[in-house]
């Protein structure tokens, strides 16, 4: 019997391939970084074909460092970014780049669109808002504004299913990742070519659906030759990466709660039947017969990335002779600023923002600076920032009657036991720290695990490899001390928002 799962994870960043044993232990992994394109305002690209090279530098990393025979892997599982729109033409050749998560280029189109066809029509098939984020705005942007790459576009994938298809050259579209389509009916899990056409896109470019954990391929010979995967390897088709770290940190039952600690920030509440709200996402759990009532903001992880990048210049440069990644330094510099950063408040509105103001001109702001402030104020203002944006959602979900009492934390963000606990005390929540950072792939991993029969279910795959590493609880004098802090983060987009929206 073959020893391992291969979990592939395609971030915004970098692809992340890990190979675990079946009970979930980490046995090597490897990633490649790639760029982000932005060429105008309210755009973000990424050329797919970059993707594919990330990951195949990445599997062939890990194979020479690890010196694991790839015929050891029992199956494939992808796990990808949100709301991708990869034009391919008939032969599979990607015709330009594809907007990701954060472009907003087609907001005007979008409410074009919404008027006409009708917000209430639209959301109650698909059971989310006609967004510019999502990933019909995108092709019908591509539509309107490209019309000869249009006319050779065959299908429009996801992140996930272009991986997939370049492994074993099937065409797949996957549940959880249906909720960018607006021609997606969420309750049965098809496409409606009623609505398809009344939105302008034609049904022939909707991918086939298939349950995420669906064997859909094996690996070609083309990309064993790339890759040093195993020709033959099953293939999964994977999901969205929100959701595969939702399975990977052991969330699959109903009002469990994932917290998602990536480049974005939000959170995912598992539900067993579909509940929506206008102001939050709604979507299919990789586990069938789950959906996830999410929160997605643009401030997450990537909101320390960026302080690190523009003030750990000092520590980035010191990290080796002072025995701790910059980071580390940072969180030690943060932890000397009191709670709510004696007025300082951040915003984390770097791209726009989306759930729950879904506010493409919203802009990050510091508030509150004056010549006592430091840049500790500031580092760590960015993390209660991302704190209130994850609060601000959780607040949303409960007032539609979701219920949440435990988060259980993932991504790079947890980590940090400083921002960890700083989100604890915000949101008055307990967190919990799964074992591994790589939920993502380690949720990928268990759908090619089931789909291939390595699990029997996904509650055998889940106990037998989640375990809990830390446990944060909330101290309430703090909640207290955050809660004035948190709603003056409340009143300051209302009172921007009109500047915002003028781009002034």
């Amino acid at each position: 019997m073959n020893k391992y799962l291969l979990g592939i994870d395609v971030g915004t960043s970098s692809c992340k391939v890990s190979l675990f044993t079946k009970n979930g232990e980490t046995v090597s992994s490897a990633s490649s970084a790639y760029e982000v394109s932005y060429p105008h305002p309210g755009w973000a690209q990424q050329d797919p074909e970059d993707w594919w090279e990330g990951v195949c530098r990445a599997l062939n990393k890990m194979w020479k460092s690890s010196r694991i025979d790839p015929r050891d892997v029992a199956a494939v599982g992808i796990s990808g970014q949100s709301w991708s729109a990869v034009a391919i033409d008939e032969n599979g050749n990607v015709l330009c780049p594809s907007p990701i998560w954060t472009d907003t280029r087609s907001a005007d189109i979008c409410k074009r669109i919404s008027d006409r066809v009708g917000e209430e029509r639209i959301f109650s098939l698909c059971k989310n808002a006609l967004n510019p984020t999502y990933t019909t705005g995108k092709v019908l942007y591509l539509k309107e504004n490209a019309p000869e790459i249009f006319a050779k576009t065959r299908y429009i994938l996801q992140s996930n299913s272009y991986i997939a298809f370049r492994l074993t050259g099937e065409i797949s579209q996957d549940v959880s990742q249906g909720y960018g389509w607006h021609c997606y009916d969420m309750e049965n899990g098809k496409w409606d070519e009623e609505i398809s056409e009344l939105l302008g896109i034609p049904s022939s470019l909707l991918p086939p659906v298939f349950s995420c954990e669906s064997i859909i391929g094996e690996v070609t010979a083309e990309a064993s030759n790339r890759t040093g995967l195993a020709s033959g390897t099953p293939v999964a088709a994977g999901g969205l990466d929100a959701a595969c770290a939702t399975l990977g940190a052991g969330v699959t039952e109903n009002g469990q709660t994932q917290e998602q600690g990536g480049q974005a920030g939000g959170m995912s509440i598992c539900t067993d039947r579909v509940f929506a709200d206008p102001r939050l996402i709604t979507g299919a759990h990789v586990v069938p017969g789950r959906w996830l009532l999410q929160g997605g903001t643009v401030g997450g992880g990537g909101v320390m990335n960026w302080l690190e990048r523009e003030f750990g210049i000092s520590e980035r440069e010191h990290a080796a002779e002072r025995g701790a990644s910059s980071f580390e330094q940072l969180d030690r510099l943060a932890e000397k600023t009191p709670p709510g950063c004696d007025g300082v408040i951040f915003l984390p509105y770097m791209a726009g923002e989306r759930t729950p103001i879904w506010d493409p001109k919203a802009k990050g702001v510091f508030y509150g600076l004056d010549f006592s402030k430091t840049r500790a104020h500031m580092i760590r203002a960015g993390m209660e920032g991302v704190a209130f944006s994850l609060r601000h959602n959780l607040d949303i979900a409960e007032s539609a009657g979701a219920s949440v009492d435990v988060l259980y934390s993932t991504g790079g963000a947890a980590n940090s036991l400083l921002w960890t606990q700083i989100k604890a005390d915000v949101t008055g929540k307990t967190v919990i720290v799964p074992s591994s950072d790589t939920a993502s792939s380690w949720g990928a991993a268990i759908l090619a695990g089931v789909g291939c029969g390595v699990f029997s279910t996904f509650d055998e795959a889940v106990k037998g490899s989640v375990k809990h590493i830390r446990r944060h609880e909330p101290d309430a004098e703090m909640t207290q001390v955050y809660s004035e802090a948190y709603e003056t983060y409340l009143k300051l987009y209302p009172a921007l928002k009109d500047i915002m929206q003028g781009g002034k």
